[in-house]
Protein backbone atom coordinates (compact mmCIF):
# COMPACT_ATOMS: atom_id res chain seq x y z
CA UNK A 1 0.00 0.00 0.00
CA UNK A 2 1.56 3.75 -1.11
CA UNK A 3 0.81 6.22 1.62
CA UNK A 4 1.19 9.46 1.09
CA UNK A 5 2.23 11.77 3.56
CA UNK A 6 1.53 15.06 4.77
CA UNK A 7 4.78 17.72 4.36
CA UNK A 8 5.58 18.73 7.87
CA UNK A 9 5.13 22.05 6.60
CA UNK A 10 1.75 21.50 6.28
CA UNK A 11 1.34 19.53 9.28
CA UNK A 12 2.85 22.00 11.96
CA UNK A 13 -0.18 24.30 10.24
CA UNK A 14 -2.87 22.30 10.80
CA UNK A 15 -1.59 21.46 14.09
CA UNK A 16 -2.07 25.19 14.69
CA UNK A 17 -5.36 24.72 15.47
CA UNK A 18 -5.41 22.68 18.18
CA UNK A 19 -4.07 25.04 21.14
CA UNK A 20 -3.35 21.44 23.28
CA UNK A 21 -0.53 20.45 20.82
CA UNK A 22 1.53 24.13 21.47
CA UNK A 23 2.75 23.01 24.84
CA UNK A 24 3.21 19.39 25.30
CA UNK A 25 3.81 16.11 23.21
CA UNK A 26 0.20 14.15 23.28
CA UNK A 27 -0.05 10.75 23.15
CA UNK A 28 -3.46 10.15 24.81
CA UNK A 29 -5.97 10.25 21.50
CA UNK A 30 -7.51 6.66 23.01
CA UNK A 31 -8.48 8.95 26.16
CA UNK A 32 -9.66 12.11 24.89
CA UNK A 33 -8.35 14.15 22.09
CA UNK A 34 -7.46 17.80 21.71
CA UNK A 35 -9.81 20.29 20.56
CA UNK A 36 -9.41 22.96 17.89
CA UNK A 37 -9.96 26.47 18.89
CA UNK A 38 -12.65 26.33 15.74
CA UNK A 39 -13.87 23.84 18.10
CA UNK A 40 -13.67 25.47 21.48
CA UNK A 41 -15.27 28.80 19.56
CA UNK A 42 -18.05 27.39 18.08
CA UNK A 43 -19.38 25.90 21.37
CA UNK A 44 -18.93 29.14 22.82
CA UNK A 45 -20.50 30.89 20.25
CA UNK A 46 -23.69 28.04 20.48
CA UNK A 47 -24.23 29.13 24.46
CA UNK A 48 -23.66 33.02 23.74
CA UNK A 49 -26.29 32.20 21.21
CA UNK A 50 -28.83 30.52 22.96
CA UNK A 51 -28.54 33.05 26.10
CA UNK A 52 -29.19 36.16 23.98
CA UNK A 53 -31.76 34.76 21.24
CA UNK A 54 -33.24 32.65 23.97
CA UNK A 55 -32.72 30.48 26.13
CA UNK A 56 -35.78 28.90 26.35
CA UNK A 57 -37.72 30.64 23.06
CA UNK A 58 -39.06 29.49 19.12
CA UNK A 59 -36.24 30.63 17.78
CA UNK A 60 -33.98 28.84 19.47
CA UNK A 61 -35.80 25.76 19.41
CA UNK A 62 -35.96 25.86 15.71
CA UNK A 63 -31.79 26.66 16.05
CA UNK A 64 -31.71 23.53 18.09
CA UNK A 65 -33.49 21.23 15.81
CA UNK A 66 -31.45 22.17 13.16
CA UNK A 67 -28.38 21.55 15.28
CA UNK A 68 -29.47 18.37 16.34
CA UNK A 69 -30.24 16.91 12.68
CA UNK A 70 -27.03 18.13 11.57
CA UNK A 71 -24.91 16.28 13.68
CA UNK A 72 -27.00 13.30 13.23
CA UNK A 73 -26.27 13.85 9.61
CA UNK A 74 -22.78 14.30 10.03
CA UNK A 75 -22.33 11.11 12.30
CA UNK A 76 -24.17 9.43 9.88
CA UNK A 77 -22.09 10.36 6.78
CA UNK A 78 -18.76 9.11 8.70
CA UNK A 79 -20.50 5.86 9.54
CA UNK A 80 -22.36 5.27 6.37
CA UNK A 81 -25.44 4.79 7.43
CA UNK A 82 -28.84 6.55 7.41
CA UNK A 83 -29.83 9.24 9.68
CA UNK A 84 -32.40 7.78 11.38
CA UNK A 85 -29.93 4.88 12.74
CA UNK A 86 -28.34 7.03 14.97
CA UNK A 87 -29.27 7.82 18.44
CA UNK A 88 -27.11 10.85 20.49
CA UNK A 89 -26.04 9.99 23.83
CA UNK A 90 -23.75 11.38 26.45
CA UNK A 91 -20.34 8.71 25.77
CA UNK A 92 -19.92 5.44 24.90
CA UNK A 93 -21.04 3.87 27.88
CA UNK A 94 -24.34 5.64 28.25
CA UNK A 95 -24.94 3.73 24.37
CA UNK A 96 -23.78 0.13 25.75
CA UNK A 97 -26.21 0.85 28.63
CA UNK A 98 -29.42 1.21 26.26
CA UNK A 99 -28.63 -1.81 24.35
CA UNK A 100 -28.06 -4.00 27.31
CA UNK A 101 -30.72 -2.74 29.36
CA UNK A 102 -33.11 -2.75 25.76
CA UNK A 103 -32.85 -6.62 25.55
CA UNK A 104 -35.82 -8.24 27.01
CA UNK A 105 -33.74 -10.83 29.60
CA UNK A 106 -35.11 -14.24 30.83
CA UNK A 107 -33.50 -15.96 33.64
CA UNK A 108 -30.98 -19.00 32.06
CA UNK A 109 -30.10 -16.39 29.22
CA UNK A 110 -26.39 -15.96 28.43
CA UNK A 111 -24.28 -12.94 27.94
CA UNK A 112 -20.51 -13.40 26.42
CA UNK A 113 -18.02 -11.04 26.98
CA UNK A 114 -14.78 -10.73 25.24
CA UNK A 115 -11.77 -10.75 28.14
CA UNK A 116 -10.72 -7.54 26.96
CA UNK A 117 -14.08 -4.92 28.16
CA UNK A 118 -13.97 -1.74 29.85
CA UNK A 119 -14.71 -1.83 33.62
CA UNK A 120 -17.81 -0.27 33.19
CA UNK A 121 -19.19 -2.79 30.76
CA UNK A 122 -18.44 -5.04 32.89
CA UNK A 123 -20.67 -4.04 36.25
CA UNK A 124 -23.20 -3.43 34.08
CA UNK A 125 -23.19 -6.94 32.51
CA UNK A 126 -23.17 -8.37 36.08
CA UNK A 127 -25.56 -6.16 37.42
CA UNK A 128 -27.71 -7.20 34.75
CA UNK A 129 -26.63 -10.73 35.66
CA UNK A 130 -28.31 -10.17 39.29
CA UNK A 131 -31.09 -9.05 38.33
CA UNK A 132 -32.41 -11.03 36.11
CA UNK A 133 -30.80 -14.36 36.19
CA UNK A 134 -28.42 -14.36 32.82
CA UNK A 135 -25.32 -15.84 33.46
CA UNK A 136 -21.72 -14.21 32.06
CA UNK A 137 -18.95 -15.93 30.40
CA UNK A 138 -15.59 -14.50 28.79
CA UNK A 139 -14.47 -15.44 25.59
CA UNK A 140 -10.08 -15.24 25.55
CA UNK A 141 -9.37 -12.66 22.68
CA UNK A 142 -6.42 -11.49 24.45
CA UNK A 143 -4.75 -14.80 23.42
CA UNK A 144 -5.34 -13.78 19.87
CA UNK A 145 -3.34 -10.58 19.75
CA UNK A 146 -0.87 -12.11 17.68
CA UNK A 147 -1.81 -15.48 16.77
CA UNK A 148 -5.33 -17.10 16.33
CA UNK A 149 -8.35 -16.60 15.10
CA UNK A 150 -10.88 -14.32 17.14
CA UNK A 151 -13.73 -15.34 15.26
CA UNK A 152 -13.12 -19.02 15.63
CA UNK A 153 -12.56 -18.15 18.98
CA UNK A 154 -15.88 -16.53 19.73
CA UNK A 155 -17.78 -18.91 17.62
CA UNK A 156 -16.66 -22.33 19.98
CA UNK A 157 -17.71 -19.94 23.29
CA UNK A 158 -21.56 -19.31 21.59
CA UNK A 159 -23.84 -21.23 23.59
CA UNK A 160 -27.77 -21.87 22.34
CA UNK A 161 -29.02 -19.58 25.13
CA UNK A 162 -26.62 -16.98 24.20
CA UNK A 163 -28.35 -13.68 23.53
CA UNK A 164 -25.52 -11.19 23.54
CA UNK A 165 -21.81 -11.02 22.85
CA UNK A 166 -20.30 -7.84 23.78
CA UNK A 167 -16.76 -6.72 22.47
CA UNK A 168 -14.47 -3.73 21.04
CA UNK A 169 -14.01 -3.33 17.44
CA UNK A 170 -10.52 -1.73 18.51
CA UNK A 171 -9.57 -3.33 21.83
CA UNK A 172 -8.37 -0.47 24.23
CA UNK A 173 -5.86 -2.64 25.87
CA UNK A 174 -3.65 -3.93 23.52
CA UNK A 175 -4.71 -2.32 19.96
CA UNK A 176 -6.08 -5.24 18.12
CA UNK A 177 -8.63 -4.41 15.43
CA UNK A 178 -11.36 -7.37 15.47
CA UNK A 179 -12.61 -8.97 12.33
CA UNK A 180 -15.73 -7.30 13.14
CA UNK A 181 -17.59 -8.50 9.90
CA UNK A 182 -17.05 -12.34 10.06
CA UNK A 183 -18.12 -11.59 13.61
CA UNK A 184 -21.26 -10.10 13.09
CA UNK A 185 -22.28 -12.89 10.50
CA UNK A 186 -21.43 -15.54 13.03
CA UNK A 187 -23.36 -13.77 15.22
CA UNK A 188 -26.15 -13.12 12.99
CA UNK A 189 -26.17 -17.06 11.61
CA UNK A 190 -26.21 -18.19 14.90
CA UNK A 191 -29.68 -15.55 15.98
CA UNK A 192 -27.22 -13.71 18.71
CA UNK A 193 -27.25 -9.66 19.26
CA UNK A 194 -23.99 -8.26 18.69
CA UNK A 195 -22.89 -5.09 20.67
CA UNK A 196 -19.83 -3.37 19.75
CA UNK A 197 -17.45 -1.12 22.31
CA UNK A 198 -16.81 1.51 19.18
CA UNK A 199 -14.96 3.69 21.52
CA UNK A 200 -11.81 3.15 20.18
CA UNK A 201 -12.89 2.99 16.28
CA UNK A 202 -14.57 5.78 15.93
CA UNK A 203 -12.87 8.27 14.18
CA UNK A 204 -9.61 5.74 13.55
CA UNK A 205 -11.18 3.13 11.30
CA UNK A 206 -12.65 3.94 8.00
CA UNK A 207 -16.22 2.85 8.61
CA UNK A 208 -18.95 1.36 7.03
CA UNK A 209 -21.76 -0.12 9.58
CA UNK A 210 -23.89 -0.79 6.90
CA UNK A 211 -21.73 -3.17 5.71
CA UNK A 212 -20.36 -4.65 8.82
CA UNK A 213 -23.60 -5.71 10.33
CA UNK A 214 -23.09 -5.13 14.05
CA UNK A 215 -26.39 -4.94 15.77
CA UNK A 216 -25.35 -2.33 18.40
CA UNK A 217 -22.30 -0.12 17.50
CA UNK A 218 -21.72 2.57 20.73
CA UNK A 219 -19.23 5.36 20.23
CA UNK A 220 -17.67 8.81 21.18
CA UNK A 221 -16.85 12.02 19.98
CA UNK A 222 -14.29 13.09 22.17
CA UNK A 223 -11.36 10.57 21.41
CA UNK A 224 -10.40 10.40 17.98
CA UNK A 225 -12.33 13.01 16.46
CA UNK A 226 -10.86 15.50 19.04
CA UNK A 227 -14.93 16.67 19.71
CA UNK A 228 -16.08 17.66 23.07
CA UNK A 229 -16.59 15.58 25.99
CA UNK A 230 -20.51 15.22 26.67
CA UNK A 231 -21.19 13.78 22.95
CA UNK A 232 -21.57 10.71 22.01
CA UNK A 233 -23.92 8.01 19.94
CA UNK A 234 -24.94 4.63 19.15
CA UNK A 235 -25.93 2.68 15.97
CA UNK A 236 -28.63 0.38 16.22
CA UNK A 237 -29.33 -2.29 13.02
CA UNK A 238 -32.88 -1.58 11.68
CA UNK A 239 -33.78 -5.14 11.77
CA UNK A 240 -33.36 -4.79 15.48
CA UNK A 241 -34.78 -2.03 16.42
CA UNK A 242 -38.23 -3.07 17.40
CA UNK A 243 -36.76 -5.72 19.99
CA UNK A 244 -34.78 -3.24 21.54
CA UNK A 245 -36.89 -1.14 24.24
CA UNK A 246 -36.05 1.81 25.82
CA UNK A 247 -35.09 1.88 29.20
CA UNK A 248 -34.11 5.69 29.92
CA UNK A 249 -36.87 7.48 28.66
CA UNK A 250 -38.02 10.86 28.34
CA UNK A 251 -39.76 13.75 25.53
CA UNK A 252 -37.43 12.95 22.79
CA UNK A 253 -38.44 9.62 22.87
CA UNK A 254 -42.00 9.35 22.18
CA UNK A 255 -44.65 10.67 20.08
CA UNK A 256 -47.50 12.75 21.84
CA UNK A 257 -51.21 13.38 20.93
CA UNK A 258 -53.00 16.98 20.96
CA UNK A 259 -53.32 16.84 24.12
CA UNK A 260 -49.48 16.29 24.75
CA UNK A 261 -50.31 12.24 25.96
CA UNK A 262 -47.47 10.10 25.02
CA UNK A 263 -48.70 7.33 22.27
CA UNK A 264 -45.90 5.34 20.56
CA UNK A 265 -42.45 5.93 20.88
CA UNK A 266 -40.63 7.74 17.79
CA UNK A 267 -40.19 5.67 14.75
CA UNK A 268 -36.10 5.90 14.55
CA UNK A 269 -33.22 6.46 16.64
CA UNK A 270 -34.81 9.22 18.64
CA UNK A 271 -36.54 6.47 20.84
CA UNK A 272 -33.40 5.41 22.90
CA UNK A 273 -32.99 9.27 23.46
CA UNK A 274 -34.22 11.29 26.90
CA UNK A 275 -34.49 15.25 27.22
CA UNK A 276 -32.41 18.42 27.35
CA UNK A 277 -28.74 17.86 26.22
CA UNK A 278 -25.86 20.59 26.30
CA UNK A 279 -26.51 21.44 22.50
CA UNK A 280 -23.80 23.57 22.03
CA UNK A 281 -21.30 20.20 22.28
CA UNK A 282 -23.35 19.23 19.16
CA UNK A 283 -22.18 21.96 17.10
CA UNK A 284 -18.71 21.98 18.87
CA UNK A 285 -18.88 18.06 17.21
CA UNK A 286 -20.07 18.75 13.71
CA UNK A 287 -17.10 21.44 13.82
CA UNK A 288 -14.61 18.77 14.51
CA UNK A 289 -15.54 16.42 12.11
CA UNK A 290 -15.93 19.01 9.57
CA UNK A 291 -12.17 19.85 10.32
CA UNK A 292 -11.21 15.94 9.80
CA UNK A 293 -12.72 15.79 6.65
CA UNK A 294 -11.02 18.79 5.20
CA UNK A 295 -7.68 16.85 6.06
CA UNK A 296 -8.45 13.70 4.15
CA UNK A 297 -10.74 11.33 3.44
CA UNK A 298 -11.16 8.76 6.68
CA UNK A 299 -8.87 6.05 4.63
CA UNK A 300 -6.13 8.92 4.01
CA UNK A 301 -6.73 9.50 7.43
CA UNK A 302 -6.46 5.64 8.92
CA UNK A 303 -3.41 5.43 6.15
CA UNK A 304 -1.29 8.14 8.16
CA UNK A 305 -2.39 6.79 11.94
CA UNK A 306 -0.91 3.80 10.97
CA UNK A 307 2.43 5.30 9.11
CA UNK A 308 2.90 6.65 12.59
CA UNK A 309 1.81 3.39 15.08
CA UNK A 310 4.64 1.47 12.81
CA UNK A 311 6.95 4.24 13.26
CA UNK A 312 6.35 4.48 16.76
CA UNK A 313 6.24 0.64 16.98
CA UNK A 314 9.66 -0.17 15.25
CA UNK A 315 11.52 2.16 17.47
CA UNK A 316 10.24 1.02 20.72
CA UNK A 317 10.85 -2.66 19.82
CA UNK A 318 14.27 -1.87 18.96
CA UNK A 319 14.90 -0.40 22.85
CA UNK A 320 16.48 -2.84 25.65
CA UNK A 321 14.16 -3.33 28.31
CA UNK A 322 10.62 -2.23 26.10
CA UNK A 323 8.39 -5.51 24.63
CA UNK A 324 5.47 -4.65 22.40
CA UNK A 325 2.46 -6.54 22.96
CA UNK A 326 2.22 -6.79 19.22
CA UNK A 327 4.81 -8.85 17.56
CA UNK A 328 3.90 -6.75 14.42
CA UNK A 329 2.98 -3.63 13.43
CA UNK A 330 -0.17 -2.49 14.85
CA UNK A 331 -3.21 -1.54 13.00
CA UNK A 332 -4.76 1.01 14.60
CA UNK A 333 -3.29 4.13 16.49
CA UNK A 334 -2.67 2.50 20.16
CA UNK A 335 0.78 1.15 21.17
CA UNK A 336 1.10 -0.61 23.92
CA UNK A 337 4.47 -2.07 25.37
CA UNK A 338 5.66 -2.81 29.01
CA UNK A 339 9.04 -2.74 30.18
CA UNK A 340 11.00 -5.79 31.17
CA UNK A 341 12.65 -4.65 34.00
CA UNK A 342 10.47 -4.35 37.40
CA UNK A 343 7.07 -4.89 35.16
CA UNK A 344 4.79 -3.78 37.59
CA UNK A 345 6.39 -0.23 39.26
CA UNK A 346 8.12 0.40 36.22
CA UNK A 347 4.66 0.74 34.01
CA UNK A 348 3.39 3.60 36.76
CA UNK A 349 6.31 5.04 37.21
CA UNK A 350 7.57 5.50 33.40
CA UNK A 351 4.21 6.96 33.05
CA UNK A 352 4.63 9.24 35.80
CA UNK A 353 8.18 10.62 34.49
CA UNK A 354 6.97 11.02 31.27
CA UNK A 355 4.64 13.32 32.04
CA UNK A 356 7.08 15.30 34.06
CA UNK A 357 8.45 15.82 31.11
CA UNK A 358 5.39 16.82 29.03
CA UNK A 359 4.59 13.49 27.01
CA UNK A 360 1.73 12.05 28.06
CA UNK A 361 0.79 8.74 27.94
CA UNK A 362 -1.18 6.28 30.41
CA UNK A 363 -1.07 3.08 32.17
CA UNK A 364 -3.43 -0.02 31.10
CA UNK A 365 -4.12 -2.38 34.31
CA UNK A 366 -4.65 -5.33 32.23
CA UNK A 367 -2.37 -6.51 30.78
CA UNK A 368 -0.20 -4.48 32.30
CA UNK A 369 1.44 -1.66 29.95
CA UNK A 370 2.02 1.48 28.91
CA UNK A 371 -0.43 2.72 25.82
CA UNK A 372 0.81 5.61 23.58
CA UNK A 373 -1.95 6.88 20.66
CA UNK A 374 -0.85 8.29 17.48
CA UNK A 375 -3.04 10.22 15.51
CA UNK A 376 -2.62 10.70 11.61
CA UNK A 377 -1.10 14.73 12.60
CA UNK A 378 1.62 13.34 15.46
CA UNK A 379 4.99 14.31 14.24
CA UNK A 380 7.59 12.09 13.81
CA UNK A 381 9.46 14.39 15.76
CA UNK A 382 7.30 13.80 18.82
CA UNK A 383 7.27 10.25 18.36
CA UNK A 384 11.18 10.56 18.41
CA UNK A 385 10.89 12.48 21.61
CA UNK A 386 8.96 10.20 23.29
CA UNK A 387 11.21 7.12 22.60
CA UNK A 388 14.51 9.16 23.92
CA UNK A 389 12.63 9.82 27.20
CA UNK A 390 11.77 6.16 27.54
CA UNK A 391 15.66 5.37 26.74
CA UNK A 392 16.51 7.63 29.23
CA UNK A 393 14.04 6.39 31.86
CA UNK A 394 15.36 2.54 31.31
CA UNK A 395 18.98 3.38 31.68
CA UNK A 396 18.81 5.29 34.90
Amino acid sequence: MTIISASPNELHQYREQFPALANKVYFNYGGQGPMSQSVIDAISEAQVYIQQVGPFSAKVNSWIQQETKAIRDAIASELNVPPQTISLTEDVTVGCNIAMWGIEWHTGDHMLLSDCEHPGIIATAREISRRFGVEITICPIMATLNDGNPTEVLNQHLRPNTRLVILSHVLWNTGQVLPLDKIAEVCRNRDVRLLVDAAQSVGLLPLNLTEIGADFYAFTGHKWWCGPGGVGGLYVRPEVQQSLHPTFIGWRSIVTNSQGDPVEWNPDGRRYEVATSNYPLYTGLKKAIAIHQEWGTPEKRYQEICRNSEYLWQRLAALPHVKCLRTSPPESGLVSFQLTNNQQQSSKQLASFLESERLFTRTIASPNCVRACVHYFTLQSEIDQLVDAIQRFCQV
